[in-house]
């Protein structure tokens, strides 16, 4: 299933550091987790979406 983060983030005009580091973790797996090279689980579903001002069924569900 396809998400949404790079879409959103590009939209709060966010680079992947500045993302990576409010999420506290690494530019490289931030870029994994938008290509959907790695699995991304529920806790970090909730951190990714309040950093991106809005709500996962927005960035993970269709």
């Amino acid at each position: 299933m396809p998400n949404r983060i790079q879409e959103r983030r590009l939209e709060l005009e966010l680079t992947q550091a500045e993302l990576a580091k409010m999420l506290k973790i690494s530019v490289s797996y931030l870029s994994a987790l938008e290509n959907e090279k790695r699995p991304i689980n529920a806790s970090l579903k909730i951190r990714i979406a309040r950093a991106l001002r809005t709500v996962v069924n927005e960035i993970f569900f269709d």
